[in-house]
């Protein structure tokens, strides 16, 4: 049982501390229900609500969200047009966005996947610098995939 102005009032029965409660005039909170003994504080509620609602308004504003930026390549990519690539990725990368490199096959394309697979490695080994590989290339249907993060 905690009161009024924050002092501890000790163990005691939910019956004397709604006494105790009601007394002051305000409201009996749990703060902690599953706590063992539950712990409840005497409180205006309304004023302990609004009180939440600003803490937890607080908390997400510093919050960052990462988003995921995909970036797609195909398997008769030029240098230069890998190098664009490579330098809008690392514009996401700086901004704090995690970046999805899909290597995209079409037609005759799905036969040669296996030699394709350096067209990633040279992606990665260009932003290593500025990123680590999160998730290795892997196949998935007629693409190639693999995550990026910022380095720490």
């Amino acid at each position: 049982m905690i009161g009024e102005n924050g002092e501890q009032l000790g163990i005691m029965s939910s019956r004397e501390a709604l006494q105790l409660a009601e007394e002051a005039g305000v409201d009996l909170v749990k703060i902690a229900p599953t706590a063992k003994p539950p712990v409840c504080k005497i409180v205006d509620y309304g004023k302990f609500r609004y009180e939440q609602a600003r803490k937890e308004k607080e908390a997400k504003k510093k919050q960052k969200v990462i988003d995921v930026k995909e970036i797609r390549l195909s398997p008769n990519i030029d240098t230069n047009d890998l190098n664009t690539k490579v330098n809008a990725a690392k514009k996401f990368l700086q901004k704090g966005d995690r970046v999805k490199v899909t290597l995209r096959f079409r037609g005759r394309e799905m036969a040669h996947m296996a030699s394709s697979k350096h067209i990633l490695d040279d992606f990665a080994q260009a932003l290593a610098d500025v990123s680590v590989v999160e998730k290795a290339p892997k196949v998935e249907g007629r693409s190639m995939t693999m995550f990026l993060t910022e380095k720490r």
